[in-house]
């Protein structure tokens, strides 16, 4: 029985984005250089990670660290750049500016609670599922991906905790409008193995495990447990950042992502294929530690960058 799971581990793919450019620089003291910014989507690619958000279009004054996507995107068209990228949006605006970069996939947040709306984006849940309606309708016309994303799918630091049936009903009404994915997002880290558990588990036995994903902040240090508990579910997406970088400059409290080190070492061991290399994966951490000097590091990065090393040897 065990030798039959493993075997049915193995053949499996688990797609890891890497959110470490956009949700991992957007909250840091330092703000890093276009070209400084460029070089980490580099490193990451060079790893392997299958998708990577590069950046979002938002006001510059409301996020400086996000200023000129549109000239990390124009960077990022050489014929020798391959890796699927990822730009998040606020709004048409947003769509609008995207597009003219060239962005083949965007990511649109929706809002499970009004007091993360109206302090993230100044309109309500309803505004904002109306706006990334219309936004859909046009990404299909354009030939353009959507990922609607589900921010504080689990809990809200203004309104508390999400009852589920609030992110099951956004969900029905997004993949059945055509989104390409669906994703919850626990933004301010304050989900627990059993709610994800539950809140995946019924998500995918509605709609099927290939459209959704997780985005897991580290707060109260279970960001891998609830990636274990929604792969358990069936979830085989997952947003993470290099080096544990994140945090949302309007959710008071929300830490680091779920590192990308750690989740590929895990899946890695549990068998699972994420196509990264794991050795090229601890070089784009230094640079995230070297470039910030505040990214933390994945909690495995000591005792991983000594095995690869023996490895090595």
């Amino acid at each position: 029985m065990m030798a039959e799971r493993t075997e049915r581990l193995m053949a499996e793919k688990i797609t890891i984005t890497d959110v470490g450019p956009r949700d991992g620089l957007q909250n840091q003291p330092k703000i890093l250089s276009l070209d400084q910014r460029i070089s980490l989507v580099h490193a990451l690619a060079a790893s392997g990670v299958p998708q990577i958000e590069v950046g979002s279009f938002v006001s510059p004054k409301a996020v400086p660290a996000m200023a000129g996507t549109d000239q990390v995107f124009a960077a990022l068209q050489s014929a020798d750049f391959v890796t699927p990228t990822i730009a998040l949006i606020p709004n048409m605006k947003g769509y609008e500016l995207a597009r003219a970069a060239g962005a083949k996939t965007v990511c649109m947040v929706l809002y499970a609670s009004d007091g993360m709306a109206q302090k993230n984006a100044a309109m309500s849940m309803a505004e904002a599922e109306v706006i990334t309606l219309d936004i859909l309708k046009l990404a299909k016309h354009d030939g353009i991906a959507v990922i609607a994303t589900i921010a504080v799918a689990f809990e809200c630091p203004f309104d508390g905790p999400i009852d589920p049936t609030v992110v099951e009903a956004i969900a029905a009404t997004f993949i059945a409008a055509g989104a390409d994915q669906l994703v919850l997002a626990d933004t301010i880290g304050a989900a627990h193995p059993q709610q994800v558990r539950e809140l995946t588990s019924a998500l995918v036995a509605t709609h099927g495990p290939e459209k959704l994903g997780c985005h897991f902040h580290d707060t109260r240090a279970m960001g891998l447990a609830n990636v274990y508990a929604a792969v358990e579910s069936g979830i085989r997406r997952f947003d993470s950042s290099i080096a544990g970088l994140g945090g949302c400059p309007f959710a008071p409290g929300a830490s680091g992502n779920v590192a990308t080190d750690d989740i590929a070492m895990m899946l890695e061991q549990m068998g699972f294929e994420t196509g990264i290399d794991l050795e090229k994966l601890m070089q784009a951490s230094d640079l995230a530690q070297t470039l910030t000097g505040t990214a933390p590091g994945g909690r495995s990065k000591s005792w991983l960058q000594g095995h690869l090393a023996k490895k090595a040897s």
